[in-house]
């Protein structure tokens, strides 16, 4: 019997997993995960490296079908619906489940084009002055508006890497999402940088659902209300962020916690 690690909220589910398997070739790498993600709650990943969580954030938005040899088992659902399904439209579908890189990733574009691309390629606007309208509120949304709102058409590869790294945020916006996924978004990033992807997290939640991976567990104390423990492929323990921290109940969630493996 596969342990349902579902957490339960007073909020309709966003994406639900249930009993993932994903295989690359032969080598299984994620096994029978399920989980729920709702769009109050800021959901961490966190484990060891090579545990898996980062393959199965990749699942959510169907990023694993671009690795050859990748193969995913089990359902995964966006309101209800199954995204795995043959006919479903996976453009569509990345732009309501956005992904956030953890290395910052700008198109060698200006900071402008960086985040009308999407809206434009996805026929989100009608007009110029709807496009700088939605531009500029990305861009505020991301906390990068007053750093650049002068500089638009100077290339996004000059901001720093904080300021990438805003940017991808905002572009991610940009088209509209409704789920954002953080692939360890602050590894690449000095303190100061990291602080301020933090409290754009807080400011963000609840108008998105956010799942994040981290590799700092002090992080996902911070930013998160509901983290996952990853292991070997499986998801051991999920649950209340602060009961996680305080008061797992797994054994393997314990010691890694305290720092004696991982």
């Amino acid at each position: 019997m596969i342990e349902d690690h579902s957490v339960k909220s007073d909020r309709p589910t966003k994406m639900s997993a249930r009993n993932v398997n994903v295989f690359y070739g032969q080598k299984q790498a994620i096994s029978g995960v399920s989980i729920d993600v709702d769009m109050d709650n800021v959901v961490a990943f966190i484990g060891p490296s090579g545990c898996g969580k980062s393959t199965f954030l990749r699942t959510l938005n169907r990023m694993n079908d671009t690795i050859p040899g990748a193969r995913v088992e089990g359902q995964i659902t966006l309101d209800g619906t199954d995204i795995y399904t043959p006919d479903m439209d996976v453009v569509q579908l990345r732009a309501r489940v956005g992904m956030v890189f953890q290395k910052p990733n700008p198109f060698p574009k200006s900071i402008y084009e960086n985040v009308a691309y999407g809206p434009r390629i996805h026929g989100l606007v009608d007009g110029k002055a709807d496009l700088d309208a939605i531009v500029e509120q990305s861009l505020r949304r991301a906390g990068l508006w007053d750093e650049v709102k002068d500089r638009l058409n100077e290339s996004g590869t000059a901001l720093s890497g904080g300021q990438q790294q805003r940017l991808c945020i905002a572009r991610a916006i940009a088209v509209d999402p409704e789920v954002i996924l953080m692939d360890e978004p602050c590894s690449a990033l000095d303190p100061i940088a990291t602080a301020k992807i933090e409290e754009l997290i807080h400011e963000l939640r609840g108008r998105y659902a956010i799942v994040i991976v981290t590799h700092n567990m002090q992080q996902a104390a911070r930013v998160s209300q509901h983290t996952a423990f990853f292991h070997l492929g499986q998801l051991v323990e999920y649950g209340v962020t602060s009961e996680i921290f305080t008061n797992p109940r797994e054994v393997r969630t314990k010691d890694y916690i305290t720092g004696r493996y991982g």
